[in-house]
């Protein structure tokens, strides 16, 4: 379920990529504390790197996002006073 989450966090919604990084890191401590299978182990940090991609990927979106509003406002206000 965390590689689904994971790939979902990547592809649609970047909440799904956190709740597969938290999901992840709470199973790879169970594992390693003895009280979880360890026989997906694998799957677990697969799926745990692609939530804490999905993260980053969303993120990086955001600073763009952000630095292309301020270009147009700084384009924009340029323009006007230009333009006056």
């Amino acid at each position: 379920m965390i590689l689904v989450f994971g790939i979902l966090g990547i592809v649609l919604c970047v909440i799904f990529g956190i709740v597969a990084w938290v999901m992840g890191n709470n199973d790879l401590r169970e594992m390693q504390a003895g009280r979880m299978d360890p026989a997906g182990e694998g799957l677990t940090v697969a799926g745990k790197v692609c939530g804490i991609v999905s993260v980053v990927l969303a993120l990086i979106g955001v600073i763009i996002a952000i630095l292309w509003i301020v270009l147009i406002v700084i384009i924009g206000v340029g323009a006007a006073a230009a333009g006056a």
